[in-house]
């Protein structure tokens, strides 16, 4: 027999017993459909978070930080990095100021190199005052993916006299319309070390009084520009809620505080940037970059190194999933074992006539197996069909109650080609293995018994 021949009989036995045919296959679509659309929502899982990664360009930055040292000089020793030996406690700690920012954006691939300062100061705005974090960026940084402008623009050069803040501190300070805010002057005023010799005075002789010599700089600035705040840290550090140019901050007067041991550092150890943000051309180049950078003593982080982590976690995550849809998949394919020897049962005659004309015991089993793979394609394209009708309906709903918070439209579930193929492939090769009993059954059939069963 051909294998149109035995498509056309095993069609012909399933439509014989209609009702019994839907059962089964309606037992298999929903155990595909649930095993793909389970599937599909961790792939829309995966497919969200890598776009988002690679539309901010997150792959693309490399958080450095000066390696720590464990002698005696390194918090003394001013140059610049280069290339050392591991493990040396004596050796110095790379100092990231302005000089080495120039030499980084020297390397191969590295597109430019953002500097990360913070300083805490008091904002007011009108009549309103909020203490944040002030955080030193570029006007090149914040043209890049990551700052995404509510209103305004970004600060027009790194000397102007501008600052950028974000909606979340404009809501503390009663400003409920970002475009209200933009051109609106602004005062930033910082804390800075006071050795004055009245200021000595009162901390050493002071009843009471036992702080710090500290007192207040008031600095005005015009708001340039109102941006989101982000709501994860990331490679380029938009952590803080107000942001100034860096020729705007070299001119401030202001207490750095990185940590505790800067209250003890000497004012000639002050300078430099607790860390800086290099940013690559291609995430083709990032690995090469880092290790550039690590040649030159210098502490990396890459959400590249951590890429294969994730993958990891996706992969997990998918086992997960697969895990729960195979508990539909074993009671279809029980339901299909069961239609098949029910089958077997009432075909018990017909199996006997076909061998006494010659049919041998490879032709009933391939008969059979043909019925149950007939029954798997079914379920397969139609549990692919079922899915993804699940899936639409989901993400209406879901997007349809995100829409009123101002959410934009996000597509949860994602249907790669493979899916779709592997998802029919296994409803197939699954029917094949649950009818693998029932024809083994009635190819062992003994065609005398059989054509004297009624």
């Amino acid at each position: 027999m051909r294998a149109s021949d035995y498509v056309g009989h095993a069609w012909a036995n399933l439509w014989k017993k209609k009702l019994r045919t839907v059962l089964t296959t309606g037992g298999v679509v929903i155990g595909v459909g649930s095993l793909i659309c389970m599937f599909a929502f961790g792939q829309g899982i995966q497919r969200n978070i890598k776009d988002r990664f690679n539309e901010l360009e997150l792959f693309n930055y490399i958080n450095v930080t000066p390696r720590s040292g464990g002698g005696p000089r390194s918090a003394r020793l001013r140059r610049h990095a280069r290339p050392q030996p591991a493990g040396d406690p004596n050796e110095s700690v790379a100092v990231l100021d302005d000089d080495l920012l120039e030499e980084l954006t020297q390397i191969e691939g590295v597109e430019a190199a953002y500097p990360e300062m913070r300083f805490p100061a008091q904002i007011r705005l009108g009549s309103r005052e909020q203490f944040t974090l002030v955080q030193v960026v570029t006007s090149k940084a914040c043209g890049s993916a990551l700052v995404q402008l509510r209103a305004g623009r970004a600060y027009a050069s790194d000397d102007a006299n501008e600052v950028m803040v974000s909606d979340s501190l404009l809501r503390r300070l009663n400003v409920t319309q970002p475009e209200d805010a933009v051109g609106r002057e602004i005062e930033i005023r910082t804390v800075v070390l006071d050795f004055s010799l009245q200021s000595l005075a009162r901390m050493a002789f002071g009843r009471g009084d036992q702080r710090l010599p500290v007192s207040n700089r008031v600095y005005s600035f015009t708001i340039a520009g109102v941006l989101e705040r982000m709501g994860f840290g990331g490679p380029l550090p938009i952590r803080s809620d107000a942001f100034v140019p860096p020729g705007a901050a070299a001119g401030m007067r202001k207490l750095v505080l990185t940590g505790v041991s800067d209250l003890f550092q000497l004012p000639e150890e002050t300078a430099g940037y607790s860390a800086v943000t290099v940013k690559v051309a291609s995430t083709r180049q990032v690995m090469s970059v880092k290790a550039s950078l690590e040649e030159r003593g210098l502490r990396t982080f890459a959400l590249m190194d951590q890429l294969e982590e994730m993958q990891k976690g996706f992969i997990i995550m998918d086992m997960f999933l697969l895990a729960i849809g195979m508990i539909g998949i074993a009671v279809a394919s029980l339901g299909i074992v069961n239609t098949m020897v029910m089958s077997i049962l009432e075909r018990y005659r017909e199996i006997g006539v076909m061998k006494a004309v010659g049919a041998t015991d490879g032709d009933v089993q391939r008969i059979f197996l043909f019925e149950s793979g007939m029954i798997g394609l079914l379920g397969g394209v139609f549990g692919l069909a079922l899915a993804w009708a699940v899936s639409f309906v989901i993400n209406q709903v879901v997007n349809g109650f995100a829409a009123r918070e101002g959410v934009p439209f996000i597509q949860y579930f994602s249907f790669p080609w493979w899916l779709c193929l592997s998802g029919i492939g296994f409803s197939i090769l699954v029917s094949l293995l649950a009818g693998i009993y029932p024809t083994r059954r009635a190819a062992r059939v003994d065609p005398v018994v059989a054509l004297r069963h009624d």
